[in-house]
């Protein structure tokens, strides 16, 4: 038996971002912008923007500075580059929330903290300053992202994320999601997030698994569509 192929999504640009968004047939509750992490880029998280469209969910993947088609270089407008697509998401739906994977968990979780109408932050193995800096320095690691590396570096190592996720905002929900087995990020990096995060929150260590198993795992996905539909109905 042949299936249809999905519908692809609407393609365009803001402030220099490449998106993809998708939109559900009628209304949509709230809307999930997905933060992808370092060299990946907005097509790698389709599976999961479909997952939540079919949902009745917005859904709105970009490619983050120095990334694919995006403009620019990663640097210190990434946090405001995410609020950005947040803003584009409310053109279409009445809550947002922001998903985010390794360094997008990273970013997701310093621009919620900026924006207290964020419903919620699902955050999948997010890394901290300490890594990142250190990968952006380290001249094994052949990032193919555009990056000025030691500057940017400087920047990143002033960031404070153990910080950032205590200044959520009061009901913003926050799902740490982490493989046991990651081998890029310690996943007691998201059990200290979680202790120092506010309620409403929740904890989720993977038995197994490695630094990006999670992102495309069905379970995790629909558990993660729960978890932003739970936190819009206690916004409701």
């Amino acid at each position: 038996m042949k299936h249809a192929p999905p519908a692809p999504p609407e393609l365009g640009t803001r402030e220099g971002l490449s998106y993809a968004l998708f939109r559900p047939e009628g209304d949509a509750p709230a809307g999930v912008v997905v933060v992808h992490g370092a060299d990946s880029a907005k097509e790698s998280h389709f599976d999961f923007a479909r997952n939540l469209r079919t949902a009745g969910l917005v859904a709105l993947t970009y490619d983050v500075r120095g990334h694919g088609s995006s403009a620019g270089e990663f640097g210190p407008t990434a946090f405001g580059d995410v609020l950005s697509m947040c803003d584009l998401v409310r053109q279409h739906a009445p809550q947002v929330a922001i998903r985010g994977s390794s360094m997008g968990g990273w970013q997701a979780i310093h621009a919620a903290a900026l924006d207290y109408s964020i419903a919620a932050v699902v955050a999948l193995c997010p890394a901290p300053e300490e890594r990142l800096a250190r990968l952006l320095r380290s001249p094994d690691e052949a990032y193919e992202m555009r990056v000025d590396r030691e500057p940017v570096a400087g920047w990143i190592e002033r960031q404070d994320v153990f910080d950032a996720v205590t200044k959520l905002g009061p009901d913003t929900g926050l799902l740490l999601l982490h493989a046991q087995g990651d081998e890029r990020v310690p996943y007691t990096v998201s059990e200290e997030l979680h202790a120092a995060a506010h309620e409403p929150k929740r904890l989720v260590i993977v038995p197994g698994g490695h630094h990006r198993s999670l992102q495309h795992d069905m379970e995790i996905q629909d558990l993660s569509r729960r978890f932003v539909l739970e936190s819009v109905g206690r916004r409701a």
